[in-house]
């Protein structure tokens, strides 16, 4: 209970630290979220890519059950990835409007 209190608490430092920040800082944030979040995607869709290609060419059913299973682990992380990018961008494009109007 005392680690989820003080993950709130520091959550919320982190949010109001945000709220105070220049909206071109919060711009140039979100943009470098939005870069690594999309270069995780992209590289958790090649570990996909590879998975899968060694399901095909698993030798056993074993093997080719496993190569499937991480090659779906893989592909489920690179579309939370790729939302994470979308949600990164949105905010990067919020905040560079903000600044812009200034």
């Amino acid at each position: 209970m005392r680690m989820i209190t003080l993950a709130a608490v520091a959550a919320l430092s982190l949010t109001a630290a945000a709220c105070s920040k220049p909206a071109g800082e919060k711009a140039a944030e979100a943009t470098g979220t939005a870069n690594a979040e999309a270069a995780a995607a992209d590289s958790a869709a090649k570990t996909a890519s590879s998975d899968a290609a060694a399901a095909a060419t698993a030798p056993t059913p074993a093997a080719a059950d496993a190569a499937k299973g991480a090659a779906a682990d893989a592909t489920k992380s690179a579309g939370e990835h790729a939302d994470k990018a979308g949600d990164a961008a949105k905010d990067a494009t919020k905040a560079a409007a903000k600044d812009a109007k200034k």
